[in-house]
């Protein structure tokens, strides 16, 4: 990283270092037009935007239009100070999981997933269950020791936990997607007030994921890991192997 960089004081770069230029995208609720323009221009002043030029704006239809705009941020972030909680956990390889599993736990072990609730979107979970995975990484299907089981989208809570007290499931990971209105929040909550009121909450290992999931959150939902975007199997894998012989579960 070039010396001339002060973490202390980080800010947007454009064309050269520190210009602050930064590029913008987003709609309003009104017809185009140079008014329109005029409005976007506006509301990037009172953002603190400097010099904010409209570069492009179509019409969506019925009184929506879309922009492009470029403009400078004179704000700087203090990089030096930044924490954000993380799974703390070392991420081994497929190989690496399965000789930990036949090592230390010593029989295979149940991983139940699903996408729980309304959400109908499968691209996560199918990413880390299915067989063949996402991006060159193999999904938790074709782990020696893990018995994988998907059972897809737009699956109830009740569902979800009946499925695992049948499997007596080691691990339960929760796919959520769809976000619009905090609908991922409420739903999460609800499975772990189901788990409790089943009892059986600290007997397995509770994960969730998704586009706007962070381990904090997580956390304070009452899950023992929270994992984003880029996110695969053998995260996953390490972080359940891991925790069921930190927490005595096998």
């Amino acid at each position: 990283m070039s010396q001339t960089v002060d973490l202390t004081k980080v800010k947007p770069y454009g064309d050269t270092l520190n210009d602050g230029r930064m590029q913008f995208s987003f709609t309003l609720p009104i017809p185009a037009g140079d008014e329109a323009d005029e409005a976007a221009r506006q509301l990037l002043m009172k953002m603190g935007i400097a010099e904010p030029a409209i570069v492009y704006s179509e019409d969506l239809g019925v009184g929506y239009t879309f922009f492009t705009a470029y403009g400078q941020c004179h704000h700087t972030v203090d990089y030096s100070s930044i924490e954000v909680p993380k799974v703390d956990v070392d991420i081994m390889d497929k190989y690496g999981v399965e000789d930990f599993i036949k090592e230390n736990i010593k029989r295979d072990i149940v991983i139940v997933g699903a996408c729980t609730g309304t959400d109908a979107h499968t691209v996560g979970i199918d990413a880390v269950m299915n067989m063949k995975g996402f991006d060159g990484h193999y999904g938790l299907e074709r782990y020696k020791g893990i018995e994988a089981v998907n059972m897809g989208s737009q699956v109830p809570n009740e569902e979800f936990i009946a499925k695992a007290i049948e499997l007596k499931a080691d691990a339960l990971v929760v796919s959520q997607v769809v976000t619009q209105k905090d609908v991922h929040i409420q739903n999460l909550t609800n499975l772990i007030e189901l788990l409790e009121a089943e009892g059986i909450r600290d007997d397995i290992v509770l994960i969730c994921g998704g586009p706007r999931i962070s381990h904090e959150l997580a956390k304070e939902l009452g899950y023992d890991a929270g994992f984003g975007p880029k996110t695969y199997a053998e995260h996953i894998a390490s972080f359940v192997v891991n925790q069921m012989v930190d927490r005595n579960l096998i």
